[in-house]
């Protein structure tokens, strides 16, 4: 109950970043659900913007709520976009896809000017690593990038759905929940990822993020990067 209200709190810290005029990128998650629907209440209060939802979810809430969305067949550029994390370190590195959408999240985060991550403080780590890296792979490679990961020195789980089959992406692909331990090297580790062939996207998201709004005891404490 307490983060749920910390939530609450850093979602309505984030609003304010957003502004009259702009193409917004919806989060996935469930702080940028919150940061939607308050979104969605200053757009029927009079608030011209357009969305760009992150993942399908986001996208119907987006739409039941009256935001206008758009994609990038009509723009390419995104203002500010509001998204959650599962960890964040000091330099404001993240591990993003608990909620499956880090590979919807992280084209929606490189084409944007702002990238605003909104979080309670059970999320604030002094290294990335505790939270598990996930892997969105294609369903042909995943025994074999399964291996390649376990050589790197990780526990590899196949994230699954509720009865026990794989977890299906937006995008149709497969997850493995990567157990790394500690991360002294985020950067590092993404270009090892990335690498692999059959590794469609991954959860580290490296030099990205323009300010964390982390909501404790009932306060908003903003990091910037390079703060």
């Amino acid at each position: 109950m307490a983060n749920d209200a910390e939530k609450e709190v850093a979602a309505q810290a984030s609003v304010k970043y957003v502004k009259d005029g702009q193409i917004v990128g919806l989060g996935t998650g469930s702080t940028a659900t919150v940061a939607i629907r308050l979104i969605g209440e200053r757009v029927r209060a009079g608030l011209k913007i357009r969305g760009i939802p992150t993942s399908i979810a986001s996208r119907d809430l987006a739409s039941q709520l009256g935001i206008p969305l758009t994609n990038f067949e009509e723009v390419q550029e995104i203002d500010v976009t509001i998204d959650g994390a599962d960890e964040f370190d000091p330099a404001l590195n993240l591990i993003k896809g608990g909620g499956g959408a880090m590979l919807r999240e992280k084209i929606v985060a490189s084409a944007s000017r702002q990238l605003v991550i909104v979080t309670d403080s059970s999320k604030q780590v002094r290294m990335l690593g505790k939270f598990p890296v996930p892997v969105e792979v294609i369903g042909f490679a995943e025994r074999l990038i399964a291996k390649k990961i376990s050589d790197l020195g990780a526990k590899v789980v196949q994230r699954q759905d509720g009865s026990g089959r794989p977890y299906l992406t937006d995008e149709k692909h497969h997850i493995l929940d990567c157990h790394f331990g500690q991360i002294p090297d985020p950067a590092a580790l993404g270009r090892t990822l990335s690498e692999m062939p059959g590794v469609v996207e991954h959860g580290l998201f490296v030099g990205m993020t323009s300010v964390v709004l982390m909501a404790k005891a009932g306060d908003v404490e903003e990091f910037r990067r390079g703060g």
